[in-house]
C-alpha cells in the first residue's frame, strides 16, 4: 500500500513512517511546512521519501493519506483528498463544528476514518464510557473529565476528552454541546445537573492521561487511560489505513476498525 503522511517531519509523522514500513507499506511522500515546491526536498533520515508543499501533489501518488497536522488544515485536506478520490485517516484534534461538517461532507466521496484517538485502549474506553453513562443517571451521578498533556499541546480540552464527553452524552441521550461545561472560573454558581464537566492540565512531557469520573453522593467510579508512548497512535492509524482502503465512501472511526461499533438496526 502506498501511504502518504501529512506533517511527516513532526514527532508523530516520523513514527507513522516507521509503523507503516513495519506493516509492509511503502511511504511514498509527505507534506511539511518547510517545503517550498512539489518534491523539492528529502525527509531527513528517510532519503527515499519526497516532501511536498501541498496535499494535492501528495494525494496524486498515494493509496491513502494519514493526517495528524493542525485543525486549521483539516477541512482543506479533506476536500482536496475527496477531489482526488484518496481515502483519509484523520487524527487531528481541536476541529470546530464547521471543520467537522466539512470532513463529513468529504466523506460522501471518500472513506474517512476520523477518531479522537487511535489507541485501542482509548477506543474501548469510549465504548465503556457510553455504557456507563447509560447505566448511571445524570440525576444521581455527575460526569467530570480530567485530562493532562505535554506543555506543547495547543488545544484544550483534548480531542480524546471531547470524545469521552460525546460518549457520555450519547449514553444519556442528550445534546453534547448543550451539556458541555468547560473552563470554569470565578463565581460559577452551583453545578448544573446533567452537565459534562472538563478540566485540562498542561505540563512536562505527558503523552496523554484521561479520567472520566462519575461522582455520586455515596460512591465514585473512575475510568482512566494513560498513554506512555505516542507510537500507539501511529500503530492504530496505520491499522485504520489498511482497514479503510477499498471501502465505500463514509465517515468511520476506530470503533469501526476494531469491530466495536454498534450494529445498525
Amino acid at each position: 500500500m502506498r501511504v502518504g503522511i501529512a506533517g511527516i517531519t513532526g514527532r508523530l509523522g516520523q513514527l507513522l513512517v516507521q509503523e507503516a514500513r513495519a506493516a509492509g507499506d511503502q511511504v511514498v511522500g509527505g507534506t511539511s511546512r518547510a517545503a517550498t515546491g512539489p518534491g523539492d526536498a528529502i525527509i531527513a533520515g528517510f532519503s527515499d521519501i519526497a516532501r511536498f508543499s501541498d496535499i494535492a501533489s501528495l494525494a496524486a501518488i498515494c493509496d491513502v493519506v494519514i493526517d495528524f497536522t493542525h485543525a486549521s488544515r483539516a477541512a482543506f485536506h479533506a476536500a482536496a483528498l475527496a477531489q482526488a478520490g484518496v481515502p483519509l485517516v484523520l487524527g487531528t484534534s481541536g476541529l470546530s463544528a464547521a471543520d467537522e461538517a466539512a470532513v463529513a461532507a468529504a466523506a460522501a466521496d471518500i472513506p474517512i476514518c476520523y477518531a479522537p484517538n487511535f489507541a485501542p485502549g482509548v477506543t474501548l474506553a469510549l465504548v465503556l464510557a457510553e455504557r456507563m453513562a447509560a447505566a448511571l443517571p445524570a440525576s444521581q451521578y455527575d460526569a467530570e473529565i480530567l485530562e493532562m498533556h505535554h506543555r506543547q499541546k495547543v488545544d484544550a480540552p483534548s480531542g480524546t476528552a471531547i470524545g469521552l464527553g460525546r460518549a457520555v452524552a450519547a449514553g444519556r441521550g442528550v445534546d453534547f454541546a448543550a451539556m458541555m461545561d468547560s473552563g470554569r472560573d470565578g463565581h460559577t454558581g452551583p453545578r448544573k445537573t446533567g452537565a459534562i464537566g472538563f478540566a485540562a492540565l498542561r505540563g512536562g512531557q505527558v503523552v496523554g492521561e484521561h479520567s472520566l469520573i462519575f461522582a455520586g453522593a455515596s460512591e465514585h467510579l473512575v475510568l482512566t487511560h494513560r498513554s506512555f508512548d505516542r507510537r500507539v497512535y501511529a500503530t492504530g492509524a496505520v491499522q485504520a489505513a489498511h482497514w479503510l482502503v477499498g471501502r465505500a465512501p463514509g465517515l468511520f472511526d476506530m470503533r469501526d476498525v476494531l469491530g466495536l461499533a454498534p450494529t445498525p438496526p
